[in-house]
């Protein structure tokens, strides 16, 4: 897979893991990439927020051997040359509990193997990691890194998801601090990459609104956690590269 597949592991419930890797979809798919993101985040489902219409087939599905890949993959409509098709979570209790087996995990994780082979870049929108799903997501991504918003309680947990991850023999690549410039934002002196707030207004995704100052933080965490080289330019210059190191 070589480094196609990551891994975005929040530290916490709401570290904005999902907003995240959708808004790394939307950066890639400038890039004229193709790219599968998937909702390992069972529980929460916010990546089927995303997907407009009816979802059938979905994660679960997939995992619990009711349903093949394609049918779970719903493209979504973004401005952009690439592709970025979504695997939601959108499922019933009695199909989220078989989802979280270890059966169910090994399926989760040969069709992440799976989409590696069929689109440019995979990405995996995981919750704090306590479930089987999460650990197969872990151990099927080429690389991984933990999303920690930039607040007391992040700072707080990163160590905790940092030595989680150590424990399942999947340790960080990276650290990526969101809303770096809220109000009250604290700072992540272990991030490597920072991302800042959206307008509450913004249409997302808003990383391919260039003039935002979201874009180009996007594009150097992609780019960096990736290590891919888009090619992607933004109105001001030298705006892309102080992103780059957070």
């Amino acid at each position: 897979m070589g480094s196609s597949t990551l891994a975005l592991v929040g530290v916490t419930g709401g570290a904005g893991t999902t907003r995240t890797a959708v808004e790394m979809a939307a950066t890639l798919a400038r890039a004229d990439r193709s790219v599968a993101v998937f909702d390992a985040a069972f529980a929460t489902q916010g990546l089927a927020t995303f997907v407009a219409g009816r979802i059938d087939a979905d994660v679960t599905a997939v995992a619990t051997g009711d349903a093949a890949l394609s049918d779970a993959l719903y493209d979504w409509d973004v401005d952009a040359p690439g592709r970025v098709a979504l695997c939601p979570a959108h499922a019933p209790f009695e199909r989220l509990a078989r989802a979280k087996t270890p059966e169910s995990a090994r399926l989760f994780e040969t069709a992440v193997a799976d989409a590696a082979e069929r689109f440019d870049r995979v990405l995996l929108d995981v919750p704090p990691v306590a479930a089987n799903q999460s650990v197969a997501a872990l151990a099927a991504a080429r690389r991984r890194a933990l999303v920690v918003p930039a607040t007391r309680r992040g700072t707080d947990l990163l160590p905790r998801q940092r030595g989680r991850l150590r424990d399942v023999d999947a340790p960080a690549d990276a650290v990526v601090a969101t809303r770096t410039d809220a109000d009250g934002a604290l700072a992540v002196s272990d991030a490597d990459y920072a991302i800042p707030t959206a307008a509450s207004d913004a249409r997302i995704p808003t990383a391919l609104d260039l003039e935002s100052t979201l874009a180009p933080a996007v594009a150097a965490a992609t780019e960096g956690l990736l290590d891919a080289d888009l090619d992607l330019s933004f109105p001001e210059p030298g705006l892309f590269d102080r992103f780059r190191d957070g």
